[in-house]
């Protein structure tokens, strides 16, 4: 009898990254955190480089400067002289973030959405039924229609096939889906000394890029809210930054619902990435604000709202990146009234979270 003789595996060295690479994960770092500003990230670069000599007597933070204009990441300002990133370097916001953030993802045809509903769709189902006229030769499981015919008819003799042994395998339809995501750049995103806000960016620069490339058909608006609410582009993205603003909730989900209103698709969503509780809401030019409580005036509007939604068919996912307990009660009401979903998350999980969500398009509800 042959053997097999197993010995300890041992992985080659990788290969070690470049000087640049390695600069270029950090300043693409510091880039989000400054809002997109290559001059005040540069600074930062530098300081970092005295302390820690992360470049090298052989290639030092001028070369890397030069190296990111030759490559195209920036582009001297005609007007004042100062350094901007490219469209080439937002894309590769988009791409780093959806990399790190959902990995590498499988191949698959149009990149559409699965619903429950069988019948003439894309891609073969789970779901076993019985042959009908009409229905294509193509989706009969053989496996599970030969057995039949044994069966039915016996194992001895001649095989005989009859049309009432036939069982086809269901086709699921696919969907497009427009989703609006919503994201809090309130004070408290960086509020006691935490970033929030960069990992809402790159959460909504990875599911950006994951629609443009893999669910095409699909639409995705961008909007952020403080005391107001406005669209901003995908573009624009990782130029975002907090002000200092209180958390107006309502105004966010009502531009999100005027937007969706206009879309066509009857498959819509709201994706809301806040770390508190709405503060505030506009009493015609006036704004309303209590940052030290729920105050149910703007809880009871904000939970209408909600409910709203759930009547035109427009579920809300809530990711709050906190898990202060006096939040729960709020998110568990809201998450009720609209029939949602509700996740609480570290600032390291929410980009699994929202995609996991978005890829299953809502096929499993965790509720709080």
């Amino acid at each position: 009898m042959q053997g097999y003789r197993f010995t300890e595996f041992i992985p080659r060295d990788k290969e070690k990254e470049s000087t640049f690479d390695s600069l270029w994960n950090i300043f693409r770092e510091l880039l989000l955190i400054t809002s997109g500003d290559p001059n005040e990230a540069l600074s930062w670069l530098t300081n970092l480089d005295k302390q820690y000599n992360i470049s090298t007597d052989q290639y030092g933070i001028g070369d890397f400067i030069e190296d990111l204009k030759k490559k195209g990441y920036l582009d001297d300002n005609p007007g004042d002289g100062k350094l901007e990133i490219t469209a080439k370097t937002e894309s590769d916001f988009r791409k780093s973030a959806l990399e790190e953030i959902f990995g590498k993802l499988r191949k698959s045809g149009q990149g559409s959405h699965k619903t429950f509903i069988s019948g003439q769709g894309e891609e073969k189902g789970v779901d076993i039924r019985n042959f009908e006229f009409g229905d294509s030769p193509d989706n009969i499981s053989m496996t599970d229609s030969i057995r039949n015919a044994q069966v039915n008819h016996g194992f001895g003799g001649d095989f005989t096939l009859t049309e009432d042994d036939l069982e086809v395998v269901e086709n699921e339809f696919r969907t497009q889906t427009s989703t609006v995501l919503m994201i809090d750049i309130s004070h408290s995103m960086i509020l006691y000394g935490e970033d929030r806000i960069t990992p809402a960016k790159k959460v909504a620069m990875a599911l950006s890029e994951l629609i443009l490339n893999k669910y095409k058909k699909d639409t995705l608006d961008v909007i952020v809210f403080g005391n107001d609410a406005w669209q901003i582009q995908i573009k624009d993205l990782p130029y975002l930054s907090v002000g200092p603003y209180h958390t107006n909730t309502i105004a966010g989900l009502e531009l999100a619902m005027d937007i969706l209103r206009k879309r066509k698709n009857q498959n819509k969503q709201i994706f809301m990435i806040t770390d508190g509780k709405p503060t505030c809401m506009k009493q015609g030019i006036k704004y309303y604000k209590n940052s030290f409580g729920l105050d149910p005036k703007i809880v009871n509007k904000t939970l209408n709202l909600a409910a709203s939604c759930r009547k035109i068919n427009i579920p809300i996912t809530t990711f709050m990146i906190a898990s202060d307990p006096y939040l729960k009660q709020f998110v568990k009401e809201f998450t009720a009234a609209n029939n949602g979903n509700a996740y609480y998350s570290d600032l390291q999980g929410l980009g699994h979270i929202v995609f996991e969500d978005f890829k299953k398009n809502r096929r499993k509800n965790y509720r709080w």
